[in-house]
């Protein structure tokens, strides 16, 4: 797309859109909203630098490798917090029990691993959304 005022619009509300959707994820164990929402939120900054700027474009500020990267950590990582609960002879992502710090109730170091699952969770989102949109985009 070449008007000036998507672009100029969009490297403005890019950079808040990519703050806004981290804050979702990191208080979502707190609040509405979570890994999904944020992830979501992530993307759509992503997609919207790919209909502004181009495919091109988009591919230097997001390669697909490192998209590959961040989704297979981000599974990853949850897979292993589930395994240490079974490792420390509990159920498959056991919080509390398994020994993991729950911290005290409405502060933003608390709820156990739940704020790491959640930050895997929206990295793994994000990173899906813009790895689809690329492909299909491809395609065309």
């Amino acid at each position: 797309m070449d008007d000036l005022i998507v672009k100029v619009i969009s490297k403005i509300i890019i950079p808040f859109m990519q703050v806004f959707g981290i804050f979702v994820i990191m208080h979502g164990h707190l609040s509405p909203g979570g890994g999904f929402a944020g992830g979501s939120i992530l993307g759509a900054s992503l997609i919207l630098l790919t209909l502004a700027f181009g495919l091109k474009e988009a591919k230097r500020k997001m390669p697909h490798t490192i998209s590959k990267i961040v989704e297979t950590g981000a599974i990853l990582l949850i897979v292993s917090l589930g395994l240490f609960g079974i490792l420390s002879g509990y159920n498959f992502l056991t919080n509390g029990e398994a020994g993991f710090h729950l911290g005290r109730t409405g502060e933003i170091i608390s709820a156990g691993f739940i704020p790491i699952a959640t930050l895997a969770i929206g990295l793994k989102v994000g990173s899906t959304l813009i790895t689809l949109f690329h492909t299909i985009i491809e395609e065309d």
